[in-house]
C-alpha cells in the first residue's frame, strides 16, 4: 500500500508538515523516494505515526519520541526501560499527591482555629529560607495574587505575618504537588475568608483524576506500542535491527 504524505497525515489526523517533522525526528521510519523524489509511505508509518501519537498524551512528547526511536533503531530493551521510567514517575506524583493531601488537611486546621495565629514575623529571605525555596518563588506567588507582604516604613523590606507565612506553607505544599496558580488561589481564598476546605478538597480530587487519565492514556499508548513492536519484530528490517543489536 502506497501512501502519500497528505494520505498518511490525513489517516492521523495532523498535517503534512507535522509527518514530515516526525519523519526527521526519528519518530517514523525513513521513508524511500520515488524516481520522482516523492516520499512513499506505507503500512509501517502508518503503525508508527499512530503509536507516536497515543503515546504522546500519556508519556510527554519528549520521552514518547525517545520509545520511537528506540523501537525503529532495534533498542526494545531501551524503550521498556523508558516505559517503566514513565511509570514510576508517575506512581511517585501519585505518593507525592497523597502526602501532600494528608499535610495539607492538617495545615487548613489552622484556619479554622478559634485561637489566633501567633509567630514572628519574617523578612523574605527568612521566609524562603523556612520553606526551602528561592526568594524569587516568593516573589512570583506575589505577584500571582497569593500572597500580600507588608512593607516596613522606610526600608519597604517585604514582612511576612504569621497569618502570610501559613499561607505560604500551603502554597508551597501545593506548588509540590505541582498545582498551578489558578488552582491554589480558590484554595487560599476560601481558607482566608470562612477556613472551608472545600477548595482544597477539590483541587486534590482534581489532581488524583488527572493522574488516572494520564495511566489511561499511557495504557492506550502501551496498546499500540506492543503491536508494533511485534510487527517490527516480524519485519525484515526489524529482524535485520535485532540481529545487529546481539
Amino acid at each position: 500500500m502506497g501512501l502519500r504524505p497528505v494520505d498518511l497525515a490525513r489517516r492521523a489526523g495532523v498535517s503534512t508538515q507535522l509527518v514530515r517533522n516526525y519523519e526527521a525526528a526519528g519518530i517514523l521510519p525513513p521513508a524511500p523516494r520515488s524516481d520522482t523524489g516523492y516520499r512513499q509511505y506505507g503500512p509501517e508509518h502508518l503503525s508508527a505515526l499512530l503509536t507516536y501519537r497515543a503515546l504522546a498524551p500519556g508519556f510527554g512528547a519528549e520521552t514518547a519520541t525517545e520509545i520511537m526511536r528506540a523501537v525503529l533503531t532495534g533498542d526494545e530493551a531501551l524503550a521498556y526501560r523508558l516505559v517503566d521510567a514513565a511509570h514510576a514517575a508517575l506512581h511517585e506524583q501519585r505518593l507525592a499527591t497523597d502526602a501532600a493531601s494528608e499535610a495539607l488537611g492538617a495545615m487548613a486546621a489552622e484556619y479554622v482555629e478559634e485561637s489566633p495565629v501567633t509567630g514572628p514575623s519574617l523578612l523574605v529571605g527568612e521566609l524562603a529560607h523556612r520553606l526551602g525555596v528561592r526568594t524569587s518563588a516568593l516573589r512570583v506567588w506575589e505577584a500571582a495574587g497569593l500572597l500580600a507582604p507588608t512593607r516596613e516604613p522606610g526600608t519597604k523590606y517585604r514582612r511576612y505575618g504569621p497569618e502570610q507565612v501559613r499561607d505560604a506553607r500551603v502554597i508551597h505544599m501545593l506548588r509540590q504537588g505541582r498545582y498551578y496558580f489558578e488552582q491554589i488561589k480558590p484554595v487560599i481564598d476560601g481558607l482566608r475568608r470562612t477556613g472551608s476546605t472545600e477548595a482544597l478538597r477539590e483541587a486534590i480530587a482534581e489532581r488524583r483524576g488527572a493522574h488516572d487519565r494520564q495511566t489511561k492514556a499511557m495504557l492506550h499508548g502501551a496498546a499500540l506500542l506492543h503491536e508494533l513492536i511485534t510487527e517490527e519484530q516480524g519485519s525484515p528490517a526489524g529482524s535485520a535491527r535485532s540481529g545487529r543489536g546481539q
